[in-house]
Formats: structure tokens, sequence, C-alpha cells
């Protein structure tokens, strides 16, 4: 472990991972505002019923289910605009939720937003790995999460505070304020040098190789328990405990203050243990946790086990990684956006099949389901083995 907090101490921090760090910062501020609410939105201010709310969910997933052909377009600009790009479709689409006047324009902004997410998940990882050499890019991507988890113990902070101060403060203020923070990140993002992540070999708009086949595997089963482990977990504590905004985003706090502390000690893990090793642990601790999910009722345990999950999950961020160590440089981002594709045809059909099955299996069947998916990635995970990017390639780096 010693070893491991040597590694988090000497992360070096450089003017444009400054820049790219405050983006991080404020758009996960944004999102963290918007997010603590965003479920007590859709039911007491909205109304949605159940099936509403997994309607959205299966719907907002379709832009990440054509990233792969709609991220050519872009594929070609600079690493920097293509940020600015996803963030400022991002932040407009939550924005504008607030003032949609029906079930179809509320679906119609939150694809907007959606497709300015699902873009903004590769190209965070990608500027974030171009910012730091192989050995160290667990170190920081870790320190990039425990940056998003500052700023979500903020947004959760405000959250909490504001809603319980101004409880007539309607809840879509939240969606506009946290809207544009996420526009303002943006702006810092533009500060980033074009250069950043440039290759001599042009970048394909469209690129799947059998080379990054475990990638794809596990990305694509990763995608299946998304729904669940991202708002299932959640909304069972709304609908079945009756928790109440307040102390949804208070749980939301503690949870970012846990990973806060921990997240540079995770991405260091990443460097000191590898891929297989903690991409395996985490899978056998989210299957635990959703077994315990299926099987106990007791409120306090199933606060630990949401706080457990959350925990968890940034080790995700070795699919990364590991494509990171193994992909030549013009092949990060290409393969990144096409492991959101691979995610998203598991993710999108999920919130329906989930809706027809919830009223016969209840919460309790979907998330020993989910446990099942899990364990099945298990053999995949332990496949992980990091190879170098071809001769060729690594030569043409190292003469850059």
């Amino acid at each position: 472990m010693h070893r491991i907090w040597k590694k988090v101490d000497r992360t070096i921090w450089s003017r444009s991972l400054t820049l790219f760090a405050v983006a991080v910062f404020l758009d996960r501020f944004g999102q963290g505002l918007l997010g603590g609410a965003r479920m007590n939105f859709f039911v007491e201010t909205l109304g949605l019923s159940n099936n509403q709310i997994l309607w959205l969910e299966g719907i907002r997933e379709v832009p990440g289910l054509a990233l792969i052909f709609l991220a050519a377009f872009t594929m070609h600009l600079p690493l920097a605009w293509q940020g600015v790009i996803s963030l400022l479709l991002m932040g407009v689409g939550y924005a504008l939720q607030v003032f949609v006047g029906s079930y179809t324009g509320l679906l119609a902004m939150a694809i907007i937003a959606s497709f300015g997410f699902h873009l903004w998940v590769p190209l965070n990882h990608a500027i974030g790995m171009s910012l730091s050499g192989k050995k160290n890019t667990g170190r920081i991507l870790g320190v990039l999460a425990s940056v998003g988890s500052l700023a979500g113990i903020v947004g959760m902070a405000a959250l909490s505070l504001l809603s319980k101060i101004l409880e007539a403060l309607p809840l879509g203020a939240y969606f506009l304020i946290g809207g544009a923070f996420i526009v303002f990140s943006a702006l810092f993002v533009a500060k980033l040098p074009m250069d950043l992540g440039a290759t001599e070999v042009k970048p394909a708009r469209i690129l799947v190789k059998r080379r990054y086949w475990l990638y794809y595997v596990l990305i694509f089963l990763s995608g299946a328990r998304k729904l669940v482990l991202g708002s299932f977990v959640t909304l069972v504590l709304v609908q079945n405990y009756d928790m109440h905004v307040w102390e949804v985003s208070t749980l939301m706090l503690v949870s970012g203050v846990l990973n806060l502390l921990v997240s540079p000690v995770m991405g260091a893990l990443i460097d000191f243990s590898g891929e297989r090793l903690t991409t395996t642990a985490s899978y056998v601790i989210l299957a635990l946790c959703c077994v315990g999910y299926a099987t106990v009722s007791n409120l306090w345990v199933l606060l630990v086990l949401w706080t457990l999950i959350k925990l968890v999950m940034p080790l995700g961020m070795g699919l990364s990684t590991y494509v990171y160590r193994t992909a030549p440089p013009e092949e990060l981002t290409p393969t990144l956006t096409a492991g959101v594709t691979f995610d998203h045809i598991s993710s999108v059909g999920v919130p329906f099949l989930a809706s027809a099955a919830l009223p016969v299996i209840q919460y309790s069947g979907i998330f020993l389901a989910t446990a099942v998916l899990i364990l099945l990635s298990i053999p995949f995970a332990w496949a992980l083995q990091v190879q170098a990017p071809p001769v060729l390639q690594m030569a043409t780096v190292a003469g850059e």
C-alpha cells in the first residue's frame, strides 16, 4: 500500500492537466447538482410513471448506440474541439429539459444531452490519458476522478443545503444551473493545446479491430448492467423507501467524499497491479452487492451496498487504460468511441426488457439477473493481458 501511495504523491500537474482538471470539476459539479435532483424531478415535478422513466432511460441511450457513426463526423477535429462540442450539447440539452411541455419534448432534449454526454465519455478518458504517460495513466485518471468526486461533493452539498433551506425552489432550477456549469466547462477545454493527442497517422473515422475483442466483450457486458448500477439502485431507495431529495443528495455526498479519497489510490492500484487483477476484483464485489440488493430489505444495509457500488465503479477505468497501453495513439479515441457503441448495443435494450420484466420478477429478480451478468464478465476480465502496440507505431511515437 505504501508503494501505491508513493505513486499517487508523485503526480505532476502541468498547465494543460490543470486546465482539464478545472473543466472536469465544473462538468461534474453541474452533473452532480442536477443528478441529485434528477429522479425526484421526474417523479415529483413531471409526474412520470415507472414505465415512462424506463422508456426515457432507454431512449436516452440511443445516441450512445449510434456514437461510432455520429462521432465519425468529428473524429478528425482536434481532441479539444471534440470535447468543447460534446460539453456544449450536454449542458444545453440538460438545461432545456426544464422548459419542455410534453413527454415528447422531454425525450428530444434528453437525446441532445445524451449525445453530448456519450461523446464526452471517451473524450474525457482520451484527453486525460493524452496528458499522461503509459506508466502513470491510471494514476492520472485516478486523480481526475478524484477531482470529479470533489466536484460532486460540492454539488451535492449545494443541492442538499438549497433543497433544505429553499424548499420552494423548483427542482427544475437545478437543471438550469447544472447545465450552465457544464457549458462553462467547455471554455477551459477550449484552452487546451490543439495538437493534444495528435498523431502523424490520421485516425480512422470508424475503427473496429480483432485486436481489441476482449475490450469490446467487457464493454458490452458492462452496458447490460449499467441501468441497474446507475439508476435502479437509487430508484429503489426513492420509490420503496421514500427517500427525499435531500437524503439522496446527502448519500451522494458521502459517496463523493469516499471517492475523493480513494480514486487516486484506485488509479495507482491499476498501474501497480494491472488491469487484469483490479478489473476482476471489482466485478466480484459488484456481483455480491447486487445479490445483497436482491435479498436484503434493511435500508441501512442497502445504503452501505449503494456506497460500495459507487466506490468500486472507478476501477472500470481499467478498461480504458488497457486500451491506452495496448493501442497505438491514432487508434485510442476511435477504439474508445467504438467501445461506447458496444456498451450501448446491450444497454439500450435493457430498460425495455426491465420494464416488461419488473411486474413479474420485481426488483429482486432484476438484481439477481444483473449479478449473473457480472459473473459472466469475470473470465474475460481475467484474460486481459497488456500487449505493446505494433513496433512501427511505437517507433513513430518515439520519433515524435
